[in-house]
């Protein structure tokens, strides 16, 4: 074909024979993959077989699920797309990809419970080695809406879409380095937090003792009897924050009424007291910090909304009566907690919870949490796990290649994975040219040697290791300063 274009005359023609990728920088993955031993794990003892010789490979199945999950797809049929990648194909050690009504077809031959047990195994891998550690759990529900007919689609909380069927995933992180833990996937009117708590501390009370988080940390959901109640069993600490009920509101207002010294100003215009409360359907008293700011001086668009509103009284209400301080001068936020820290300690503990939306949209808008959907429950079930586990590997495998922080799979996967391979063969080699494609490339390549000489030295040069050992090596090299010998201290609870 003569094909004229505004850089000149090109002949054109089709080369179905040269091996080439469009996911090149995808060898230095599968590096990771076959020194962490994880995907091998995971094709090994995957509860999938097939009695046809017809049927595909288990591998092959999985193989295409995983590298269409990196690759950015968000449904079942966008994996055609990768179907003719023969080189990323073998880098995962099979033949050739399949295509996606294979891959639907094998989630919907998984066993429920053989699978959930199958990727919590794979989970549990991931992170072994670093509960060893002072940690600390997040957990949360986040919305997904459903535009088909699909099992679970109810009508309950959708906050960003009103009146349209959701999903409700119930998940624990591993706070600061963004893990995740486990997910639930429940239909859409079941998001309330009772719904994910049994998951919850079965994962917990799964463990020994010297791996569980130093403590659990929710939004105002959480602060509640069955949850605090919960944790107050197993001696497990635990920060909530406390939606300002009637009761809430009177300690606010006996707070406002006692000295001004009873106040402490813990940074950023925030003050702190302390006091306790027992709300209605509490069995006990329980230590609560109230935080207060200034309406004139707090930022964001939850300030502004209160300064409105302040404005918009009468008169009569506008004049500084402790009955209405919640919308008077200043904004407030209520903790609740069995740790024994003082405010500014707690302040900070739970500001940090902030964090935990990022996984969450990350999961939503740069994965796949937002698509692969089925008809049947289980397979969006299995599906949300799937994402996460893969999420999880190549946020490690980012923090290999550049491990000053965590890069979101927005930044990270067009500098790491956006780039082309050729692949040929002479003298029984095999060789892969790569070229990578984004505009920091001449400062990435020192960084991606630097990993492959580390990842080739542990393979080479530690054979008699197993796959477990070379992923404690691994996370030890990623979080040298984090991970210490000794064991983390217990959790520092107020007195009962």
């Amino acid at each position: 074909m003569v094909v004229d274009t505004p850089g000149g005359r090109f002949r054109v023609d089709y080369d179905e024979q040269l091996p080439i990728s469009p996911v090149g920088p995808l060898v230095f993955f599968a590096q990771f993959l076959e020194a962490s031993g994880h995907f091998e794990a995971l094709c090994a003892k995957a509860p999938l077989s097939y009695t046809s010789p017809n049927a595909p490979d288990k591998r092959a199945v999985l193989a295409t699920m995983v590298l269409g999950i990196l690759a950015g797809c968000r449904r079942f049929a966008h994996l055609e797309a990768l179907r003719g990648d023969a080189v990323a194909a073998g880098l995962l050690g099979v033949e050739g990809l399949v295509c996606e009504d294979s891959v639907r077809r094998a989630l919907y031959r998984l066993d429920p419970t053989a699978a959930a047990q199958w990727l919590r195994g794979r989970y549990d891998a991931v992170v072994e080695e670093l509960l060893a550690q002072p940690w600390v759990l997040d957990t949360d529900v986040t919305i997904k809406p459903l535009y088909g007919r699909q099992e679970g689609a109810e009508y309950g909380y959708n906050p960003k879409k009103p009146g349209r069927p959701s999903h409700a995933y119930h998940t624990y992180w591993m706070a600061r380095l963004r893990l995740c833990l486990d997910v639930e996937v429940r239909p859409g009117n079941e998001h309330g937090v009772n719904y994910g708590l049994d998951g919850l501390f079965a994962w917990l009370d799964a463990r020994p003792r010297a791996q569980w988080p130093q403590f659990v940390r929710g939004d105002c959901g959480y602060g509640q009897e069955s949850v605090l109640a919960r944790c107050e069993e197993r001696n497990l600490g635990y920060l909530f924050k406390l939606r300002r009920t009637k009761n809430a509101r009177a300690l606010l207002a006996r707070l406002e009424s006692a000295a001004e010294a009873a106040w402490q100003p813990i940074g950023q215009g925030w003050e702190a007291a302390e006091g306790e409360l027992k709300l209605d359907g509490w069995t006990r008293r329980r230590r609560v910090i109230a935080l207060r700011r200034r309406l004139e001086t707090a930022p964001g668009p939850r300030a502004e909304r209160r300064r409105a509103k302040r404005l918009a009284l009468p008169l009569w209400e506008n004049c500084g009566v402790h009955a209405t301080v919640e919308v008077l001068e200043y904004e407030y936020q209520l903790l609740v907690t069995n740790l024994s820290h003082e405010p500014l300690t707690l302040a900070v503990l739970y500001r940090e919870r902030g964090d935990a939306e990022n996984p969450f949209d990350e999961l939503k808008n740069q994965w796949g949490w937002a698509g692969f959907t089925s008809r049947k429950l289980r397979v969006s079930q299995i599906s949300a796990r799937l994402i996460a586990l893969v999420y999880n590997w190549w946020s490690l495998y980012a923090r290999l290649i550049e491990p000053t922080q965590h890069h979101e799979a927005v930044r990270s996967r067009p500098r790491l994975l956006g780039g082309v391979a050729r692949q040929s063969q002479h003298a029984g080699q095999r060789r892969l040219a790569v070229r990578l494609l984004h505009g920091d490339a001449p400062a990435l390549r020192p960084c991606i040697e630097r990993a492959v000489s580390f990842l080739q030295t542990l393979l080479a040069t530690a054979e008699q290791l197993d796959a477990s050992e070379r992923w404690r090596r691994i996370l030890r090299h990623l979080f040298a300063a984090q991970m210490q010998s000794a064991g983390p201290e217990p959790p520092a609870l107020a007195c009962s």
